[in-house]
């Protein structure tokens, strides 16, 4: 999984820096950010609906969806994979892990 992870990863990455005429990945980093996150935002209401209908093959399809438009998001926010892998790694070695209260949203 990590290595199909990083080929995509790597396509967004080299899109970004070296933009394709018609590419989609290209066309949501033009659009910017705003688009980005509106994208993320749909694709996650779809693996919902997906989840609540219980169609194994939609889920599949909308979660790579949602795996792609997020790893189109971190890029465009430079986190690296890297930094993700760091952090679950540091997750799974805590037990009892009860989630703190959320901080407050700010710049909306």
């Amino acid at each position: 999984m990590n290595e199909i992870l990083s080929k995509l990863y790597s396509v967004i990455e080299d899109r970004k820096n070296n933009p394709i005429e018609g590419s989609y990945t290209n066309y949501l980093f033009d659009k910017g950010i705003d688009k980005i996150l509106k994208k993320v935002g749909e694709e996650t209401a779809e693996v919902i609906i997906a989840s609540k209908d219980d169609n194994k093959e939609d889920l599949i399809n909308e979660m790579c969806d949602v795996i792609y438009h997020t790893l189109v998001l971190l890029n465009y926010k430079n986190i690296k994979l890297e930094d993700i892998e760091k952090e679950l790694e540091k997750r799974n070695e805590k037990i009892c892990n009860k989630k703190q209260e959320r901080r407050p949203i700010e710049n909306i």
